[in-house]
């Protein structure tokens, strides 16, 4: 479904990302991992058209996706919750919802879309309940849930999350997991994951991709990631 190949990027003259390739398969779940400052960010960036880059090619479903804007990506499918979350917090629940609404691709005679799936309020019962009160008023985990929810609002087939667990309670991260499984069941949604916390990535991940220095240096099935790799490349 999404394969990366031979991508290089710089930020302010310094080379971030070198020759990173990876290939993910349609409906897998794949994490992506390293300690921070590695990439994995600006690769998520990269793929999303927020950060340019300076050769190779990022192609989803054959197509290649680089000339894309930003703003055109979630219409190919994609749907992103970048770190830090980003809801607005000035606007109500609803109205974050309906943000994402304005990107989703539209079926010729289908006009503009602008009703929130009533799905997102059955995954996230707690947005409907709080649908009226500014984002900025949710806990931590509330607004994470707020922008996983922004983002299927767009009705995805590739979901991309770049540490959804980061500040978030507990009980909370389990409903998130619990939620991301479902809809690789259910649904067959492809998933990569940028995550920090190896138990999160083992429940969740089929595959991973551990960096260094912008460069992917191991991957393979969870299962694989050994105390070796662990020790080597995650270890602080």
């Amino acid at each position: 479904m999404l394969s990366i190949q031979n991508v290089n990027q710089l930020y302010g003259g310094t080379q971030i990302l070198w020759d990173l390739s990876m290939n993910i398969a349609p409906g897998s779940r794949t994490c992506i991992m390293g300690r921070n400052g590695v990439g994995k960010t600006t690769l998520l960036k990269c793929i999303m058209g927020l950060q340019p880059i300076r050769s190779g090619h990022i192609q989803l479903n054959g197509a290649d996706i680089n000339g894309k804007a930003a703003e055109l990506r979630p219409r190919v499918g994609i749907g992103y919750v970048p770190q830090g979350r980003e809801i607005f917090p000035q606007l109500t629940v609803e109205e974050n919802l309906q943000i994402g609404l304005g990107a989703r691709r539209v079926s010729p005679g289908q006009g503009k879309v602008r009703k929130i799936p009533e799905k997102i309020y059955e995954l996230f019962p707690v947005l409907k309940q709080m649908r009226k009160r500014r984002g900025g008023d949710l806990s931590g985990g509330q607004q994470q849930q707020l922008a996983i929810g922004r983002a299927l609002v767009l009705e995805p087939t590739l979901l991309i999350l770049d540490e959804p667990n980061e500040g978030i309670q507990p009980n909370i991260v389990a409903e998130i997991g619990d939620i991301l499984l479902r809809l690789n069941r259910d649904e067959k949604l492809t998933i990569v994951l940028v995550e920090q916390k190896l138990a999160f990535a083992r429940r969740i991940g089929e595959h991973f991709f551990l960096m260094e220095k912008g460069r992917v240096v191991a991957d393979g099935e969870m299962a694989n990631l050994t105390a070796d790799l662990i020790s080597r490349h995650l270890a602080v």
